[in-house]
């Protein structure tokens, strides 16, 4: 809370009127950003990690009040993926810098429609999925990230379920897909290489594969960045995605590093959606013309 406070008197000298609104809860984010919005309020600073950003996020689609990150929790995905840094403080400092632009986000409705939900940087199905839903969370509050990895390590050896993913006239059976909006990962790797936020699109990474071994050799090609050219992955541009199981039941849906719900999934792209705050540098290089990495389909 000190650290937050020390946040609020950097943005009040630098001329905002500051009201500080702790979350009482999962779920609580996104009604208090809504409340606030209400009130009159000309900026929302959301302070947290990655599931805290996602329920700002949710309670702010369609409004025109722009929303500033400060980066904390177990990880800020996109805070590393601005270049914001994780230092909460200088993070504070620098948001005079950033400029205002509005953005498309994400948007998740699966589970037979009982779970409608929008999000920002990433949706993942079946590996990763698996792994957030199996995540202890008093590991998780201990050692942050590295909850992740001994979940992820746990499942070495084991059958993955199968899905079929349909999108941009594709269709592929596969046990991970990405669905995503932002090249960083989990705050440590790049699997979306050739995306940003500002993107029209999502980039799709599908992985096919049913025991969890073979993740062993995506994992290195992630490492020297030639995943899109191996054997049993596909990478894929589209602002639709479609998602079926028809024989698995269990096929889990994560967004923005938290658990969302079950297959069926329809992910699409909302386009105009927020207005998110974001350093100059990074607008410039994604207006920059593309990288000349190619996609296999």
């Amino acid at each position: 809370m000190a650290l937050l406070q020390r946040a609020a008197a950097i943005l009040e000298k630098n001329g905002h009127l500051v009201t500080v609104a702790p979350t009482t809860g999962p779920g609580t984010a996104g009604e208090i950003a809504r409340q606030h919005i209400a009130r009159g309020a000309d900026l929302i600073v959301a302070a947290g990690g990655d599931g805290t950003i996602n329920e700002v996020v949710e309670g702010m689609v369609h409004s025109r009040v722009p929303l500033a990150i400060l980066p904390a929790g177990t990880a800020n995905v996109l805070a590393m993926e601005m270049k914001l840094g994780s230092r909460l403080e200088r993070v504070a400092e620098r948001l005079e810098e950033c400029r205002p632009q509005r953005i498309p986000v994400g948007r998740l409705i699966c589970g037979g429609g009982r779970v409608d939900r929008h999000f920002m940087l990433m949706a993942g199905i079946g590996l990763d999925a698996h792994i957030v839903y199996n995540v202890n969370p008093a590991i998780k509050a201990r050692v942050g990230k590295l909850a992740y990895w001994l979940a992820g390590w746990s499942l070495l050896g084991k059958r993955l379920g199968q899905f079929t993913v349909e999108a941009g006239g594709h269709r592929r059976e596969c046990s991970f897909a990405l669905i995503s909006k932002v090249r960083n990962y989990g705050g440590d790797f790049e699997i979306a290489r050739n995306v940003n936020i500002m993107d029209d699109e999502f980039e799709l990474v599908l992985l096919q594969g049913r025991n969890t071994l073979r993740y062993v050799k995506y994992f290195a090609g992630m490492i020297l960045n030639n995943l899109a050219g191996m054997k049993g992955a596909t990478v894929l541009r589209s602002d639709r995605v479609t998602v079926c199981c028809p024989s698995d039941p269990n096929i889990y849906v994560q967004i923005d590093g938290e658990f969302a719900g079950r297959l069926p999934a329809e992910i699409r792209i909302v386009r105009d959606a927020i207005t998110l705050l974001i350093p100059p540098e990074y607008i410039r290089a994604a207006r920059a013309p593309a990288m000349a990495e190619g996609f296999s389909s």
